[in-house]
């Protein structure tokens, strides 16, 4: 850190925030010095973004104090925390890339008269940004025929301008290869040596040992501590952000199956995508469940995306019940048997407006072909079935999905899935949302499948889950798959010592 970082820059003392039903943020105190970078973490719903928001004005706070340069600010909109010097970066950049990048550097308020822009001084403008962060290109191209990384540079030269003292950097690497990253921190260090706060938020660990001078870490709405960087073991780290908070769940269902030999239902080699997850292999068998672990980010996702083909690989081989997959694809892996539980249920699992009947209906239609359409009297056979089986709260099978508990949602999507009925069933975030006693009945319905033969892969933050769940674990970290567990070895600490790259299982 720079001798400037005595200097502090931001101050938020008591950060309160609840929105309807959660209180995002509980008495949360951040600090921000001149000169330092300080990375924020922790897992989804931690807290990280309403706090972000809230320092930057897209949000107003319920109680506590913001001061900026020992002065105490209430922003009420970005443009007044731009003008404050305060700005941000977001992981999807904010430039409209069939413009080029002169204009995108000109967008916001303009010198002279209002609605007037002089293309003289806004090219020098945009030339002396550029300049600041030593990049070169040609700014009359469009922004969007340059690669990903410099359009990234291009979005923090529109955030810095000559009164910029705070930069918020969201996930600035999420879409960068690892040269991309290094220049990208060549810059950050540049801004830090000349005095600017830079706030890092990201899911990388090595990252944030490789550019932070200070670490902050939320869990659900509350600080779990501050320290330097060089203070905090990667263990350590990993257990601050993960917490420990399923315990009844582990200790009910802590007797671990025996590993299973059963018949290779899926088997993946070398499957990867360039920027999205490097190339992993993995096998997936008849009475099985494989857990995916790893931090926010680490790829968990993106797996059980490019098995299913929603995310296309462009590498290795997919074999499902000893063929090739060849051109894999949603379509062709319903027709498979693969059935996919996304983790964003709302936007990506349900059709709200729809009923419970018709969104079960969802997956056996798109298997068997939308011209080849079910008997009304069948759809509502089905649909009782599962709402049996599953215990769906609900008076019937017409009642709007959107209408139901969080739990009962999940269900619903379990059981549009289980409805196919498919031999190998990917499930990502089964429990996000959801409360404690669907939350075990969810756990237990996983156990009772494996026993019926079925194959599982299960992607999940929770280590708890993970544990309780798992006769195999798939370890991820950064984007890459970096070891198993298996059977009895299956403990929290253990997938924790993976995680940290301390452990001498992986392979």
């Amino acid at each position: 850190m720079s001798d400037s970082s005595t200097s502090l820059r931001v101050e938020m003392r008591g950060i309160t925030k609840a929105f309807p039903g959660v209180r995002a943020l509980d008495d949360v105190d951040f600090t921000l010095h001149a000169g330092e970078v300080h990375a924020l973490l922790g897992e989804n719903g931690a807290g990280k973004s309403t706090l972000i928001k809230i320092l930057t004005g897209a949000l107003e706070r319920d109680s506590g104090e913001i001061r900026l340069d020992g002065t105490s600010v209430d922003f009420q909109s970005t443009g007044e925390a731009q003008s404050h010097g305060v700005s941000t970066v977001y992981q999807e950049v904010n430039l409209i890339p069939a413009m080029s990048v002169t204009k995108n550097l000109a967008l916001g308020p303009s010198e002279g008269w209002p609605g007037v822009i002089s293309w003289r001084k806004a090219r020098a403008r945009a030339r002396a940004k550029l300049a600041r962060l030593n990049l070169d290109i040609d700014i009359e191209q469009p922004v969007g025929s340059y690669s990903v990384a410099v359009q990234q540079l291009v979005a923090i030269a529109h955030a810095l301008d000559n009164e910029t003292s705070v930069l918020v950097l969201d996930e600035p690497t999420a879409s960068l290869d690892a040269q991309e990253t290094a220049t990208l921190f060549d810059i950050v260090r540049d801004l830090k040596q000349r005095g600017m706060a830079v706030v890092f938020i990201t899911h990388f660990l090595d990252q944030v040992y490789e550019i932070s001078d200070r670490i902050s870490v939320l869990r659900n709405g509350g600080l779990v501590g501050s320290a330097m960087a060089s203070d905090v073991s990667r263990k350590d780290l990993i257990s601050m952000m993960i917490g420990r908070e399923l315990g009844e769940v582990e200790a009910a269902y802590s007797g671990k199956a025996s590993p299973q030999t059963g018949k290779e239902k899926l088997v993946a080699k070398g499957v990867g995508r360039r920027r999205t997850l490097k190339p992993f292999d993995l096998t997936l068998r008849a009475g099985e469940v494989v857990g995916l672990a790893g931090l926010l980010g680490s790829g968990r996702t993106e797996l059980t995306k490019l098995v299913f083909g929603a995310i296309r690989a462009d590498s290795g081989s997919l074999k499902v019940n000893g063929k090739e997959a060849g051109s894999h694809s949603p379509r062709r892996s319903l027709a498979a048997g693969i059935a996919f539980c996304p983790e964003d249920r709302k936007a990506e699992g349900l059709v709200g407006e729809l009923s419970i009947r018709e969104n079960i209906m969802l997956s056996i239609q798109s298997k068997q072909g939308w011209l080849r359409r079910l008997p009304r009297g069948q759809q509502e056979q089905i649909a009782a079935e599962m709402i049996k089986a599953l215990a769906i709260a609900t008076p019937d099978a017409e009642k709007p999905v959107r209408q139901l508990s969080g739990g009962n949602q999940q269900k619903v999507v379990l059981a549009r899935a289980l409805a196919s009925r498919p031999d190998i069933l990917l499930l990502d975030e089964p429990t996000r949302g959801i409360d404690v006693g669907a939350h075990a009945e969810i756990i237990t319905l996983i156990r009772k499948l494996c026993s019926e033969g079925l194959a599982l892969l299960v992607a999940s933050s929770e280590l708890d889950e993970v544990v309780a769940a798992s006769d195999r674990v798939a370890v991820l970290r950064d984007r890459e798959k970096i070891g198993e567990i298996v059977g009895g070895e299956i403990r929290r600490d253990n997938i924790i010592r993976v995680i940290a790259g301390d452990d001498d299982r992986q392979h």
